[in-house]
């Protein structure tokens, strides 16, 4: 069962220092507090990957947004983050002139080598007290 959606939820790699600094950039710049976030190590962002392998045969490894009953991920999910977010973010969504396909070709050389470009974490991050409310687990 996905968890409710109303609020876009963002699920990321936790281990990964790209993953976490695009976080990093969603709480700065989401003004109203919209998001919430869970790492995909989490209880709920393994329940949500096992869903996800139920539904669409793979599983994804670095961003699922979970948004009003929809699943995005990939370069959906990105760039449907982007346009949550508002503001010149929203700009980036010129990139859905893209074909998913080579979108996702972009995102996927991007995500099999983000451990070597960016680097990885030994463990998931922690919130700050002030933003633990806004993550799931």
């Amino acid at each position: 069962m996905l968890p409710d959606s109303e609020q876009p939820i963002l699920f990321f790699d936790g281990l990964c220092n790209l993953c976490n600094h695009f976080v990093q950039v969603v709480i700065k710049h989401d003004k109203k507090a919209r998001f919430r976030f869970s790492s995909l190590q989490s209880a709920t962002g393994q329940a949500v990957q096992e869903y996800i392998l139920k539904e669409q045969g793979s599983l994804p490894d670095s961003l699922v947004l979970l948004y009003r009953g929809r699943i995005y991920i990939k370069s959906a999910a990105a760039l449907k983050t982007a346009s949550l977010l508002g503001g010149v973010y929203s700009l980036l969504t010129a990139g859905y002139i893209l074909p998913r396909t080579l979108r996702d070709a972009i995102y996927d050389v991007v995500a099999r080598y983000r451990y070597k470009w960016f680097g990885k974490r030994d463990k998931c991050m922690v919130p700050t007290p002030e933003l633990r409310a806004r993550f799931l687990d």
